[in-house]
């Protein structure tokens, strides 16, 4: 009962309604509340400690003192902006910059190079991971004989071994010595993966050592264009190549 005679005796108040701003001093606007005049007072006094501020660091600094920022930074639109330097190099400098550049990348293809013969060399090549789903033909004269092909007789070895593309030996070859190397599915399986690794750590190689003619070949054409004699664009650079320039014959002296 109690709460419904509070809510009845509520709905008969007065409603609250804030102070407006007298009829004479309608020209100033809304009448400023205390939460505004404290949003204005936070405001100023942040803006004069911060002149404060600025007029001590002013009192404070040293007229002997001198940063390399002030000869080389210049204002643009009210924001200091750091002037850039000049290259003072000549031409024949920048050629022998760009022929440094081309023999350190050469340096690093040749080595890379080098690793992937090293590589190839240990692997041989065996069934690389990755490579199409590899074929071995085998040619019969009638149906008959496509019916009854049996293809580890044809590969004179035992059933187990067929599905091998190296290591493969024959029946003759296992009458006098047994199977070299590991024969459990376990061990297979973990050779099978290291081979996997080796396989992709070969392929990433080749693919670093492409990147790197690349590169070498683009900064050789950049260096041709440092000549002044007259050229014409025939293809422009891709990703995969460095752009192709036609320049006019020049007879050497």
């Amino acid at each position: 009962m109690s709460a419904a005679f509070r809510k009845a005796n509520k709905a008969r108040q007065r409603p609250h309604r804030e102070r407006s701003q007298p009829a004479a001093r309608a020209k100033l606007g809304l009448l400023e509340k205390k939460k505004d005049y404290r949003l204005r007072a936070r405001d100023y006094h942040k803006k004069q400690d911060a002149l404060r501020a600025l007029q001590k660091k002013a009192l404070d600094k040293n007229p002997d003192e001198f940063y390399f920022k002030m000869i080389r930074s210049q204002v643009k639109d009210g924001v200091h902006v750091i002037k850039q330097p000049k290259d003072e190099i000549t031409p024949e400098q920048v050629k022998l910059m760009r022929t440094q550049d081309i023999r350190y990348i050469e340096m690093k293809r040749v080595a890379e190079a080098k690793k992937i013969e090293r590589l190839k060399a240990e692997l041989h090549l065996l069934d690389a991971a990755g490579s199409g789903p590899r074929r071995h033909l085998f040619f019969v004269d009638s149906e008959r004989e496509v019916q009854e092909f049996d293809i580890a007789a044809h590969l004179d070895t035992v059933p187990e071994l067929v599905d091998r593309v190296y290591n493969r030996p024959t029946i003759a070859t296992l009458e006098k010595e047994a199977v070299k190397g590991p024969t459990d599915p376990v061990h297979l399986k973990k050779l099978a993966q290291q081979r996997k690794n080796q396989y992709d750590l070969l392929r990433q190689r080749i693919e670093r050592e492409k990147a790197m003619f690349v590169i070498s070949q683009k900064i050789q054409t950049r260096k041709d264009l440092l000549d002044k004699t007259h050229k014409v664009k025939v293809k422009k650079e891709t990703t995969t190549g460095p752009a192709i320039y036609k320049f006019k014959f020049q007879r050497k002296r």
